[in-house]
């Protein structure tokens, strides 16, 4: 549907209808740029956000009655 074609179709629309086409493009406005906002995510972002002790892999005290 060309640009010529949509318009006319619109203009023929009584004043509450048009109102509703307007509402829906600036909705769907709003929802292209939410979608274009989500960025990928970069190696390293949460560097020393989380820290591992140095013993992490050695047996945990709580278990030691069952080995």
């Amino acid at each position: 549907m060309s640009n010529i074609q949509l318009y006319s179709q619109i203009s023929s629309l009584p004043a509450d209808l048009k109102k509703e086409v307007s509402d829906f493009v600036a909705f769907l406005k709003t929802k292209s740029k939410a979608e274009k906002k989500i960025k990928e995510r970069q190696f390293g972002y949460s560097k020393d956000f989380f820290k591992v002790s140095d013993d992490f892999d050695e047996p945990l005290e709580d278990f030691k009655d069952y080995m």
